[in-house]
């Protein structure tokens, strides 16, 4: 069953939607999809659709309800693109680590004990923060952008992060990436991967930034991750 449900804000000033999608059976855990900057469109709902497949409950908050509530932008046409950024540019990082904070206590109220976060872009940068401000059980992000500027909170890390670099990133250039390794290579609970000549957005699930090879390696070792901390 799949479709999209409401959420209380922390606060309690507000609602947002996320899209549910659950397994045939019980839940062995639940999986949090974070958005990149195009909402939550048809790309990140597939993920959710696969990750149910697999056994999770999965959510997909739209974090960008304060903004334009419901968005879903496609990433291949230009205008849309351009919507997307400016999005970005607006939105409030901290108050969306508190939607996805109310997302985890809406996965557990619904059976599952542990809940982990998968997040793409902004949604890798936010799933970072997730591990370091939230008692998530386990992250992960996919070609997350600006993590040199949030390495000072790595010490509150205490639950398994992975992160996977797209190594061609036109948006995490190579500087970015080696202070990404400095800060975080040593770390015991921060596994990070290198996709040497991928781009941004290679493991979208749908569209032209795709590159087939390296998203199923990634999604491989991400589902493998996750089986073992959420178990």
């Amino acid at each position: 069953m799949a479709g999209m449900i409401e959420i209380e804000t922390p606060a309690g000033d507000g609602r947002f939607g996320a899209y549910l999608a659950e397994p045939s059976g019980t839940p062995k855990a639940a999986v949090i999809v974070i958005q990149e900057i195009f909402g939550v469109n048809a790309g990140i709902r597939a993920k959710c659709d696969l990750w149910a497949a697999h056994g999770y409950l999965a959510l997909a908050p739209d974090l960008f309800w304060r903004l334009e509530p419901g968005v879903k932008l496609d990433p291949d046409v230009p205008d849309q693109f351009q919507h997307a950024l400016g999005l970005m540019g607006r939105f409030d990082q901290d108050g969306g680590i508190r939607d996805i904070e109310a997302t985890i206590r809406e996965a557990r109220a619904r059976g599952p004990a542990k809940v982990g976060a998968v997040g793409y872009c902004l949604g890798g940068r936010l799933a970072y923060l997730t591990a370091a401000r939230t008692d998530i059980d386990a992250s992960v992000g996919y070609y997350a952008v600006g993590i040199d500027g949030l390495l000072g909170e790595a010490h509150a890390i205490a639950r398994p992060l992975m992160l996977h670099i797209a190594g061609a990133d036109h948006f995490v250039g190579p500087e970015v990436q080696k202070a990404m390794h400095d800060g975080l290579d040593g770390h015991p609970r921060v596994t990070l991967h290198d996709y040497p000549g991928l781009d941004h957005g290679f493991a979208a699930e749908m569209g032209a930034r795709r590159n087939e090879e390296g998203a199923r390696l990634a999604d491989e070792r991400t589902k493998m991750f996750l089986e073992r901390h959420l178990s």
